[in-house]
């Protein structure tokens, strides 16, 4: 529903990769304009301090919510009733589907949402790695298992993917209340395991894989071997991504060779 420029409103804003520093000039804009400002680090997660940082920097509040009070939505939508709010993301906002899901509620409830993006994980990734970002096929997440739950879909999409010629983004599982967040040498071992017990023959060690660790910070590492030779390399603190490639152009073959040794 269309609304004039000054009604309330839900902006979502996304901060980008590592830390406050990501965030865009408009995304500023909206949080010195904003009367309420939550923020979200269950989706993913900036380095700490950063949200105590930028509100010193914006000279106002800014109240982390918890994934039971996003999800319910309820205290964001009442206070979009009264204020401008601005609900603030790591990467870009709209990549998570709570956030999608969010928006369609607001927007049915006549509250005007807009969107200022961030630099996501899904364009970093393969930037830092020099892959083709058009050559990315599903992207998949990888959970901590536990007891009773231990899926295997994530095996399935790189099986899906490699056999279109695809590569395979795999984003790996935070648990931010505990402070626990999956390392790309946890997500290499859960993959061959997801193998050994599905066995369509799509990994082994000898299969190429490619990390990306810290995306968007100074001290980014990247990545490429083969699984066997780099699943219990260190890669530094978190977070990390991986990538199972699928068909390679030669030119991503030579920028793998030169930025991901």
């Amino acid at each position: 529903m269309a609304m004039a420029e000054g009604d309330d409103r839900l902006v979502f804003v996304g901060m980008g990769l590592h830390d406050e520093e990501g965030i865009t000039l408009r995304g500023l804009r909206e949080l010195e304009l904003a009367e309420l400002v939550f923020a979200e680090e269950y989706t993913s997660s900036l380095s700490k301090g950063s949200i105590e940082r930028l509100a010193k920097r914006i000279g106002k509040g800014i109240e982390l919510l918890g994934r039971t009070e996003v999800e319910a939505g309820t205290r964001i939508l009442e206070a979009c009733a009264s204020k401008k709010v601005v609900l603030l993301t790591a990467g870009d906002p709209m990549v998570a589907t709570t956030h999608v899901d969010l928006r369609l509620r607001a927007e049915r409830a006549h509250v005007r949402t807009t969107i200022v993006h961030g630099v996501s994980i899904l364009a970093s990734v393969p930037g830092e790695l020099g892959l083709q970002h058009y050559k990315f096929g599903r992207t998949t997440s990888l959970p901590f298992p536990r007891e009773g739950y231990s899926p295997t879909s994530p095996y399935d999409v790189i099986a899906e993917n490699l056999s279109r010629g695809l590569h395979t983004l795999v984003l790996l599982d935070i648990d931010q209340e505990n402070d626990r967040y999956m390392t790309a040498n946890e997500g290499m071992h859960l993959l061959l395991d997801m193998e050994r017990r599905v066995g369509k023959g799509i990994l082994s060690k000898e299969t190429l894989a490619c990390i990306v660790a810290r995306a968007g910070s100074p001290d980014c590492t990247v990545a490429a071997g083969k699984l066997g030779d780099i699943m219990n390399r260190s890669f530094g603190p978190p977070l990390h991504s991986i990538v199972i490639p699928g068909k390679l152009h030669f030119m991503e073959e030579e920028a793998l060779k030169e930025l991901a040794p």
